[in-house]
């Protein structure tokens, strides 16, 4: 499986860099013969589109334009009937089917900016992912989502209130740029909820493999690596798995039941030897 850039991306805390190509390695889970080139043409070629699109250097013509060339032409739309199907994470599959979720769409839309040199980063949003035009001049809120709709702070705090219950109003974090990685980060758990939901164990690894790699240190990861490996009968190294876990959240509110697991590991392995 090729992620050379998925992985460089992951490792380094790049405040806004490119996101199409570790994407695309992030895409190489599903379909590791994937080439990458055809589609970076095509986010290439629509940026283009964007540019002759555009009546003025501004930023609202910009907002336009990419408004215009991406939803209403290019027809990219987001994923309400089958929302957590495994393809709207892969932006290959986005591209082709022109229909995917928040992130990916987002990520489109911010791979077309970086093309044009428009400061366009990432709002990675409780629940909901979404991009901000921000110049000095113009600064708006966009909903790749909606098809590129803009809005408001107020609605940007409405919009994650009426999916996840959370109140941002006050939460100047939840408004910072996202970073490269952590974009990353948000697609693969995207990923992860995925493949437990569906128990995908062998698709599930890999993307545990990369979460451990930028996030070495969260203990939840390893457990679930260990379930996955346990599930797929890899007893030794789920047991070591479960170890580390034990080891990373002394507290943690399942401590006792996960050390159950891990001694029915070590029975078993006994008694193979």
């Amino acid at each position: 499986m090729r992620v050379n850039a998925l992985i460089e991306a992951l490792e380094i805390e790049e405040p806004i860099g490119a996101l199409d190509r570790p994407a695309l390695d992030l895409a190489a889970i599903e379909y590791p013969d994937l080439d990458p080139e055809p589609y970076v043409a095509l986010l290439d070629n629509l940026a283009r589109r964007v540019a002759a699109r555009m009546n003025a250097s501004t930023g609202p013509a910009f907002v336009e334009a990419a408004a215009e060339v991406l939803f209403n032409e290019f027809g990219l739309t987001g994923n309400q009937t089958d929302y957590y199907n495994p393809r709207n994470s892969f932006l290959n599959d986005v591209l082709d089917r022109h229909t995917g979720i928040p992130i990916t769409l987002s990520v489109i839309y911010m791979e077309i900016a970086r093309r044009l040199g428009r400061p366009v980063y990432g709002l990675s949003l409780p629940g909901h992912f979404m991009v901000r035009y921000e110049d000095g001049d113009y600064s708006a809120y966009i909903d790749p989502f909606s098809a590129g709709r803009t809005v408001d702070r107020r609605q940007c705090v409405e919009i994650a209130r009426s999916i996840t219950s959370v109140d941002i109003s006050g939460d100047e974090n939840a408004f910072a740029p996202a970073t490269t990685r952590g974009i990353l980060v948000r697609m693969l758990n995207n990923l992860r909820t995925i493949y437990i939901h569906r128990e995908q164990w062998d698709k599930l690894l890999p993307v545990l493999d990369l979460l451990i790699r930028a996030l070495p240190g969260r203990a939840e990861d390893h457990k679930q690596r260990g379930v996955a490996m346990a599930q797929l009968g890899h007893l030794q190294r789920a047991a070591a798995e479960f170890k580390l876990y034990l080891d990373l959240a002394p507290a943690a509110a399942d401590r006792g039941q996960v050390a159950r697991q891990l001694q029915a590991i070590q029975a078993v392995l006994a008694r193979l030897n």
